[in-house]
């Protein structure tokens, strides 16, 4: 089903502005419209394994701001400010990608009978990840989890990513 927003229909949107994004090697997680005054935002989210840099942003705002341009009809007369982004570590982990692009990172998952679990991701397939729990693993369906995110990790030395990290985000002093 297919929404409108602004007389802008995402789905088509998302359609068009999927293959320029894919050009760059990327993945476009997400499309948004949001009214301001007498404009709007479109905002664009996207991502690949290894992450996004800010040249990456930029070639692709170039090219989907290009595109646009060269394609009236889309976004119709409106005037619109575009902002390209990547998701930020607070996303929700919806897709089998989200888990494979956190790979080492903590999580915590709820699951859809209410149980919660807190692990590091040790490996994710296209069904399911394995969590470190507390140093035993745990496989996780994805059909199985209601929500899942990543845990933002204060104490945890930045490019710290070894097979040593304790599986409860606890540092071990010396």
């Amino acid at each position: 089903m297919s929404r409108r927003t602004d007389h802008t229909d995402t789905t088509s949107l998302e359609n068009f502005l999927q293959p320029l994004v894919a050009q760059f090697g990327a993945d476009l997680e997400e499309t948004d419209i949001v009214p301001v005054g007498k404009r709007r935002i479109l905002r664009v989210l996207i991502d690949r394994d290894g992450g996004i840099t800010l040249d990456d942003v930029a070639d692709v705002t170039r090219a989907i701001s290009k595109a646009l341009d060269e394609d009236d009809k889309l976004m119709g007369a409106s005037a619109y400010t575009l902002e390209v982004s990547s998701p930020g570590v607070d996303r929700p982990l919806t897709l089998p990608r989200h888990w494979r692009r956190n790979i080492t990172r903590l999580v915590a998952v709820t699951l859809t009978n209410g149980q919660k679990v807190t692990g590091r991701i040790k490996t994710a397939s296209d069904e399911a990840a394995e969590l470190d729990v507390k140093g035993k693993l745990r496989s996780v369906a994805y059909g199985d989890v209601e929500k899942a995110k990543v845990q933002i990790e204060f104490n945890r030395p930045a490019g710290n990513d070894d097979e040593e990290a304790p599986a409860d985000g606890t540092v071990e002093e010396n």
